[in-house]
């Protein structure tokens, strides 16, 4: 989904909680004025609230968390609550065991903040970074269900899948991409180290050369003259294109309506963002949320604006009382096979084991598209390849053979 990246600070904190102890902590906010609203909201009454620096939970000596060490993390506290450890043994046996700094750091925080009397939920909350409302609200109903370990189980399970299946989005956008950037590499050293040594070849043979060999000379010499023009061109480029993604939630748009339009790509894309449409629906309404807002979450868990908009729709159809197999229908961005899936869960009382289904099939799907898309991209990128390389070796031996003609 297009969004403005908000930027997050730690701050750390001191006051008295919900029971009027003293307590301490840290807390992930934009602002200051954000961070003490945080606090108050959670029944804490701020008396100092600081910002830390950049490397509170980000060790210059340890690697950044990322998504994956934190549905690793949930799996562990499952693990441990089923076990029938206390939580707040279990975070510190999970602690124990973390080798990322940053992680360790974070996991200590959580465990502080529960230790002092506040729930799971609200201890993470304050850590947006990591821990988004979709999760903390997940948290906060395993909590009041009595079945946290149960819950948190299946949100390990949930972004285990997400974090697979954007890997297997990389897959298909990164092998191609590197090949051909290779192949670029190759073509511009040919051009600013071999070329200039045929040239010099050339300039004695007192021979017109074919129009193919002088193009080649020609652009030699422009990229000899102006390389550093061209590198700072594409460097330009692409930071402008990522500023301008970043900035420009029109731009971000277009390019995410744009993205599925692409031959071969788009069609994975689209396997992709149903496969986690499914999966977020199927796991916020198993834990029983109600539907309308399931529906809020899975379109803010999209990553596509047009299925972001298609599920808002779907929502204000559901809320004014429509199936959901109806709403789905009437926005054309699903296949006939997930709307008839999704309408004999409804009848049979199973959305959720049906919504599971789809996403298991679309997440298959996608894995067979990426596998099948990198075998038919090889021979592809062997043919581009071949002939940026092979011609520029052909158009600096075509005029030896025609004086080897001429001979």
């Amino acid at each position: 989904m297009a969004s403005q990246t908000k930027k997050i600070f730690t701050y750390a904190w001191s006051g008295l909680d919900k029971s009027g102890n003293n307590s301490k902590g840290k807390i992930d906010a934009a602002s200051l004025a954000e961070a003490k609203a945080l606090l108050r909201r959670q029944g804490v009454a701020p008396r100092k609230v600081t910002k830390e620096s950049n490397f509170s939970l980000f060790s210059a000596r340890s690697k950044p968390i990322k998504p994956i060490d934190i549905a690793f993390f949930t799996r562990q506290v499952a693990t441990m609550l089923k076990a029938g450890v206390p939580l707040i043994q279990g975070l510190e046996i999970v602690a124990t065991g973390v080798e990322k700094d940053a992680l360790k750091k974070l996991v200590l925080d959580i465990r502080d903040s529960v230790n002092s009397g506040q729930d799971l939920a609200s201890s993470m909350a304050k850590h947006p970074r990591f821990f988004d409302d979709l999760y903390c609200s997940l948290v906060a109903a395993g909590e009041q269900s009595g079945s946290l370990e149960t819950m948190l189980e299946r949100i390990a399970t949930y972004k285990e899948k997400l974090e697979s299946l954007k890997a297997k989005i990389k897959k298909a956008l990164t092998y191609p991409i590197a090949v051909l950037a290779v192949g670029m590499i190759v073509s511009v050293i040919l051009l600013l180290k071999v070329v200039p040594q045929f040239e010099s070849i050339f300039s004695n043979f007192g021979a017109d050369l074919p129009p193919f060999t002088r193009m080649i000379l020609n652009l030699s010499a422009f990229v000899q003259e102006w390389w550093w023009i061209i590198g700072l061109g594409m460097v330009l480029f692409f930071y402008g294109f990522g500023q301008l993604k970043r900035r420009s939630v029109k731009f971000a748009n277009q390019l995410d309506v744009l993205i599925l339009k692409l031959p071969v790509l788009g069609a994975i894309l689209r396997k992709a963002v149903i496969a986690r449409f499914a999966r977020t629906l199927s796991t916020t309404f198993a834990a029983g949320v109600p539907l309308v807002e399931a529906l809020e979450s899975a379109a803010g868990a999209s990553g596509n604006v047009v299925y972001r908009d298609a599920i808002l729709q779907i929502r204000n159809a559901v809320s004014t009382g429509q199936s959901l197999q109806n709403s789905m229908a009437m926005t054309g961005v699903f296949p006939s096979m997930v709307v008839q899936m999704i309408a004999i869960g409804e009848e049979a009382g199973s959305l959720d084991s049906m919504l599971d289904k789809v996403a298991s099939f679309y997440e298959e799907e996608v894995d067979n598209a990426v596998d099948n898309m990198s075998s038919l991209m090889e021979p592809f990128i062997m043919v581009v390849l071949g002939t940026l390389v092979g011609g520029l070796v052909v158009a600096m031996y075509l005029p030896i053979f025609k004086l080897g003609a001429v001979v």
